[in-house]
């Protein structure tokens, strides 16, 4: 009989890509994955292609435990509860417990580059729930996801709008990935069957400054960027002025640029390719791909 995969967060971006990779690309029959949510009714397309969906809710212990019953290998996508600290990591050693008492075998985390010691502010999330995984009876597999290249879509198109980028990364560079092949390598290590305690760090093939991805968006686009050397205060001030967020969630998204100064997102690695059997997508061709969203048409 073969392993019963589990999803969680199946109706986020991340969620729906992997099971789709495990539908479509791996080519796994449906009745294979579980698909959790806090919103089973946006997954009718999936149950009616015969994935079992149930209702998952990472603030409540005892449905999480109810959901992941009958699953041995589980998908743990980090959650997006940023609203306070300490709640994220709540949620993620829930879903720890739960899955050691459902009776789960392997877990897959998607976590961050060197979450140690990070200037990130999410990244004590991450490394929190690294430590409960590796306190706990379960096997995994943690996915040091680098910055996807989705996230571009937070600064280019207002950057292209008003010419100017803001930034306090200085020269620090990113090996952004995109979303795409980082759930596809997800979807790889959730049907594969190690029984192991694994490390992967997910990156694309080069990495790049603030500078240097501004210079290949003007070039295709048409559209002069000019790149601004921020301080982190001044960062910060402009993001709530821009989205009327709330302090604490400026400071967030602003120590994303702390972390890129500091050169913990710009080590290139080999793993995806040694996960997938392919090279992950170059950023010059997702930018072209992208290009009329980036500049808001």
């Amino acid at each position: 009989m073969s392993d019963k995969l589990l999803v969680t967060g199946a109706s986020g971006h991340l969620g729906q890509l992997v099971i789709a990779h495990l539908l479509d690309t791996l080519k796994l029959p449906s009745d294979r994955i579980i698909a959790t949510t806090r919103h089973p009714e946006k997954l009718t397309a999936l149950a009616a292609r015969g994935v079992a969906v149930r209702a998952a809710d990472f603030d409540d212990a005892g449905s999480l435990t109810k959901a992941f019953a009958g699953a041995q290998r589980l998908l743990l996508i980090s959650t997006d509860a940023l609203d306070r600290p300490g709640h994220r990591i709540a949620q993620h050693r829930n879903a720890v417990t739960a899955a050691a008492q459902a009776g789960v075998g392997h877990v897959v985390y998607t976590s961050m580059p060197m979450p140690e010691d990070s200037p990130l502010l999410i990244a004590p999330d991450h490394l929190g729930t690294e430590q409960a995984l590796a306190a706990s009876p379960l096997s995994w597999t943690l996915l040091r996801n680098c910055w996807y290249m989705e996230n571009l879509f937070l600064s280019l198109p207002a950057a292209l709008a008003s010419g100017h980028w803001y930034s306090a990364a200085g020269d620090g560079k990113v090996a952004y990935i995109s979303r795409a092949d980082c759930t596809r390598a997800a979807a790889v290590v959730l049907a594969a069957s190690d029984t192991g305690r694994t490390t992967y760090t997910l990156t694309g093939n080069e990495a790049f400054s603030t500078a240097a991805v501004a210079q290949r968006v003007s070039a295709l686009t048409g559209k002069p960027i000019s790149v601004v050397d921020v301080p982190l205060e001044g960062l910060i001030e402009g993001i709530v002025a821009a989205t009327g967020w709330p302090r604490a969630l400026a400071e967030i998204f602003a120590s994303f640029d702390t972390n890129t100064k500091a050169g913990r997102v710009a080590a290139v690695t080999d793993d995806f390719r040694k996960l997938t059997g392919t090279a992950p997508q170059a950023l010059d061709n997702w930018l072209a791909a992208n290009r009329a969203a980036l500049a808001g048409a």
